[in-house]
Order: structure tokens, then C-alpha cells, then sequence
């Protein structure tokens, strides 16, 4: 008689690339990044604002358009090029743009910051440090061979 127990069910945990890790990492900021602007919509005066020409301090302008974009694009394009950029140029972009957003968020709660806009900045620079962590410790070759026992 078998006494040993086999697992039955068990689900399997499959290894997921650095490279798919730091790409859903940067979907999850993007869409919180957005998100928090849109729902700042929602609050009394930011629409009249916007009518006036007006966001916070700034003039409602090409430029500042133009700005603001860019601030949105470039998490954007970190959800492809964490996937697309080689392991070489990969680690240190991310480790760079994780560490310049730290404060890019953070400064957006600059003036009237509502619990939302607080709560978001605060998972916002939790993702962008596992951001950074992820690429700090991207493993490298000698790290697998060694594992490997090669």
C-alpha cells in the first residue's frame, strides 16, 4: 500500500521574464497616471479651471499641452519597450524613468491634493519602486550559470 501522498491539483507557477514583469508594472502606473487626472475632472472648480484656460498654476497652452503629453507618453511607451529594448539598454531605462517619476508624482500632489490623489501617488511610487527593484535586480548571465551549475 502507497501512503505518500500526491499532489493533486497543483497549480503550476510558471517563471515570468523581467521583461513581461517591468511592462505590466508600467501598464498598472499608465493607467493610474491617467486615471487620477481624470477623476480630478470630478472635482468642484477643475472644469471651470479648464474653461478659463487654467490647470493648477499653469496657462493652458500648446506647450503645456504638448508637456503634459510627454508626461503620459513616455510610461506609455515603457509598456512595449520594457518587452523590446535588449537587457543592456532595458535595465538602466527603467531604473532611470522609475527613479524620475518618483518625484514627477509626487509632485502632482502639489496644491489641493484630495484622498484619491494621495492613495494614487502612494501606489504609484510603490510600482515605481518595484520598477526599479525589478531592473536593479535583473539577473544577469553568471547569476544563471551558476544556478545551472555551469
Amino acid at each position: 500500500m502507497n501512503t505518500q501522498k500526491s499532489p493533486q491539483n497543483t497549480l503550476q507557477d510558471p517563471k515570468v521574464s523581467v521583461k513581461l514583469q517591468l511592462a505590466t508594472l508600467w501598464a498598472s502606473f499608465t493607467f493610474l497616471y491617467i486615471y487620477v487626472d481624470y477623476f480630478a475632472l470630478y472635482m468642484p472648480g477643475k472644469v471651470d479651471g479648464i474653461l478659463k484656460g487654467k490647470v493648477f498654476v499653469f496657462d493652458i497652452s500648446p506647450g503645456f499641452l504638448l508637456a503634459a503629453l510627454a508626461s503620459v507618453s513616455i510610461p506609455a511607451l515603457m509598456i512595449f519597450l520594457s518587452v523590446a529594448l535588449p537587457a543592456k539598454v532595458n535595465r538602466p531605462t527603467n531604473i532611470i524613468l522609475g527613479a524620475v517619476y518618483i518625484p514627477y508624482t509626487l509632485f502632482n500632489l502639489a496644491g489641493e491634493a484630495w484622498m484619491h490623489m494621495v492613495f494614487a501617488a502612494g501606489v504609484e511610487v510603490f510600482l515605481l519602486c518595484l520598477i526599479i527593484r525589478y531592473a536593479w535586480k535583473w539577473p544577469n548571465t553568471i547569476d544563471t550559470e551558476r544556478k545551472q551549475g555551469l
